[in-house]
């Protein structure tokens, strides 16, 4: 079956370390990235005037990274060790929380880049 994607970008600069590594390991130090967050929408039939959703149903996605990441801690507001992937699977079960029932299309996965050539991905459970 065919469908179409959408996708809408985020960035915010936050710290975050890992201490579940070994001492020695860089990413056990505190640090910072500037990270992009990518959420990823799709729908077997267009909504008019021909939308997967609109962009700005997003908007919920993006205040909630600029009030609640943007320039954090990530081990201070976040209650998980803040790996690349486990932020990714957080942002997609926060929008399946608080944006998913508002808007036209679903969200089918969130990716999530600590550069601009690393990235994790959390695919949602296929729903509706």
């Amino acid at each position: 079956a065919s469908m179409h994607r959408i996708g809408k970008q985020f960035t915010f600069d936050a710290a975050h370390h890992l201490p579940g590594l070994p001492p020695e390991h860089k990413c056990a130090r505190v640090h910072g990235h500037r990270y992009t967050a990518e959420f990823i929408l799709t729908a077997d039939h267009l909504t008019p005037p021909g939308f997967v959703t609109d962009f700005g149903d997003l908007a919920p996605a993006g205040h909630y990274i600029d009030t609640m990441l943007d320039h954090h801690d990530l081990n201070e507001v976040l209650g998980f060790e803040p790996t690349c992937e486990a932020i990714a699977q957080h942002l997609a079960c926060w929008f399946d929380e608080h944006v998913a029932a508002g808007i036209a299309g679903r969200l089918e996965a969130v990716r999530v880049w600590e550069t601009p050539g690393s990235w994790a991905e959390y695919t949602t459970p296929g729903k509706r």
